[in-house]
């Protein structure tokens, strides 16, 4: 049995405060849909086919899925600490914490109350919480996060138990722009960096920023002094290079080093680094930047990974240097459906005193080892995940958007079952529809749940949902169509729902399984009537890159979950593909 189910049944049992509910006592509600479960199985082919030879060796990204921008830090003493970005989706900015930098536990979020993120309503899927920063002051021993809301501003909050309550948003008005980092220099001086438009707001050429600078006074949590630009353009001004963001500076023995991402968030992302004898600069580019990119690579080139950057260094207790970066592993090199994953690789040094991580031209490591550390928590590689709805609370890889969404949803009011109100509010809307879903974390995976749920009239309807944004999705439903009770499936986009498949079924059936099945490039939908039913094909072949951020855009990954919902989506036209009753 994998290890991260063995924990996920462990943490259930004991917190358990109702007992597992059988499909059998699944039990319908009017306006509500009722979930007894949910199940996760990645089964990706890279997996199946590398297996790793040592308990020291562990797969890349460690973190799979949309955990985008990892950003991390150390206590000095063996603790470190990572969080990525959430974008529009509650609650915000996982924290994990890892004793040896290779095996992560997520301890749950930095922001997890509405009053940290505010006017999230009306915002996009890839609106909200972009790119937090995490740094650790041994001055004052507590931990500080900093992060750009896009409809709030720059903000950070602090805590002494990263595991705990983070304090209430301190907002910045002082530093516009995005990509925030706070900097704790050896002399108790603080820093915060970020990403901003061109001098005078006057770009020379799309893509035109800069890295600005701004002092922080960490007992009065104000900026002070004047905010000055740092870094003009990029490492290479006269090659007009584009979108210099996400910096972080570290001191390393008396030398301020300043690293950044360049290229944008697509295949053209890279990492390059400047260093200066003052934290004020001026700052020398290194001759070898970029110092992570996959940018020039052959297209078709075995299991890719692209898009690299938006790196973070660390050194271990042991003094060993690591570097955290997003990167993105498509299909053939075409699309994928995951996002920006998180990975790690060990740094290296040249003999004048420069990091590398990846050199242009080498490959990010699919397998990487740290000698002395043993492999015990499964994060990546083919895993399993069930879900019995049997707690108070939802586990930490579950997330609505925009807001906590408890209104919408209850773990005690049906015990058992995760219940959905069948609210006025879609999936399509930038508000908090009773959606709740996990990452997809696998391009192979299958994701099934048994729901309860007969509808009370032609408005409402339930499921699960394949969610990339507002205008791209995939959803498995019930419904009343016409007068008959239907089991559809839908293609979201902007003109609305298309209804590509359905099947008539007995209106006296209450219980139904429904199942999603991905091999990356083709996504089938499948559905059972009652309790213990054969599984039955709705629908197949459908094109997996439709919710692809290739297709979509955007900075999120997909997300997969349940859902339920009393107002329609406009309808597109109809192309049912499947017709069946019994």
């Amino acid at each position: 049995m994998n290890k991260l189910v063995i924990l996920t049944s462990l943490i259930s049992l004991g917190s358990c405060a109702n007992a597992e509910i059988s499909a059998a006592d699944l039990q319908p509600v009017a306006g509500r849909a009722n979930f007894s479960e949910f199940n996760y199985s990645g089964s990706d082919k890279f997996y199946r086919d590398n297996q790793l030879s040592s308990e020291s060796e562990f797969f890349n990204p460690i973190l799979p899925g949309w955990y985008s921008d990892p950003a991390l830090c150390t206590n000095g003493e063996g603790d470190y600490y990572l969080t990525t970005s959430t974008f529009s989706y509650f609650p915000g900015v996982p924290i994990f914490h890892s004793r040896d930098l290779m095996n992560w536990e997520q301890i749950g979020h930095v922001l997890d109350r509405p009053s940290q993120l505010q006017n999230m309503e009306g915002q996009k899927i890839s609106g909200g919480i972009f790119a937090p920063g995490l740094s650790y002051n041994p001055a004052n021993k507590t931990y500080y996060m900093i992060t750009t809301n896009v409809g709030a501003g720059n903000f950070l909050v602090k805590t002494q138990n990263p595991a705990g309550d983070w304090s209430d948003p301190i907002m910045l008005p002082e530093v516009a722009g995005i990509d925030p980092s706070l900097f704790f220099d050896t002399d108790g001086k603080a820093y915060i960096l970020n990403n901003d438009d061109a001098p005078g707001n006057n770009p020379e050429y799309p893509g035109h920023r800069t890295v600005r600078m701004i002092e922080y006074d960490v007992t009065t949590d104000k900026c002070v002094g004047e905010r000055r630009i740092l870094i003009d353009k990029g490492c290479r001004p006269e090659e007009k290079p584009i979108w210099c963001e996400g910096p972080h500076m570290y001191n390393i023995n008396g030398t301020y080093y300043l690293m950044t991402a360049e290229g944008g968030t697509g295949d053209w992302h890279s990492e390059v680094i400047y260093r200066s004898d003052s934290p004020w600069g001026p700052f020398k580019a290194y001759e070898g930047n970029p110092i992570l990119t996959q940018r020039t690579l052959a297209k078709d080139r075995k299991d890719p990974i692209t898009c690299a950057g938006h790196a973070d260094l660390i050194q271990a207790k042991e003094g060993d240097w690591w570097a955290v970066f997003l990167a993105c592993r498509p299909i053939g090199n075409k699309f994928e459906n995951l996002g920006r994953e998180t990975y790690i690789v060990p740094v290296t040094w040249t003999p004048d005193g420069w990091p590398e991580i990846v050199k242009e031209g080498a490959l990010v490591p699919r397998i990487v080892k740290r000698e002395g550390v043993t492999r015990n928590v499964t994060t990546s590689g083919n895993f399993s995940v069930y879900t019995a709805f049997n707690t108070t609370e939802l586990g930490d890889e579950w997330m609505t958007l925009r807001h906590p969404g408890t209104d919408l949803y209850s773990l005690t009011e049906h015990p058992g079952c995760l219940s959905l109100c069948c609210a006025p509010v879609h999936t399509g809307d930038k508000s908090c529809p009773a959606f709740v879903s996990r990452r997809v974390q696998h391009h192979e995976y299958e994701a099934a749940t048994t729901m309860a749920f007969i509808p009370q009239n032609e408005n409402e309807y339930a499921g699960m949902v394949v969610f990339k944004d507002e205008t791209h999705q995939y959803m498995i439903c019930r419904s009343l169509e016409n007068g008959r009770h239907t089991v559809w499936v839908g293609q979201v986009s902007d003109n609305g729902m298309e209804m590509v498949a359905s099947a008539v079924i007995p209106a006296d059936v209450a219980t139904l399984g429904l199942r999603i099945r991905s091999t990356g490039e083709c996504i089938a939908f499948d559905f059972s009537c009652g309790n213990n039913g054969e599984w039955r094909k709705l629908a197949g072949n459908l094109d997996a890159s439709y919710t692809s951020t290739a297709n979509a855009g955007g900075f999120t990954g997909t997300n997969i979950g349940l859902y339920a919902s009393s107002k329609r989506f406009d309808s597109a036209n109809s192309n049912l593909t499947a017709n069946l009753s019994r």
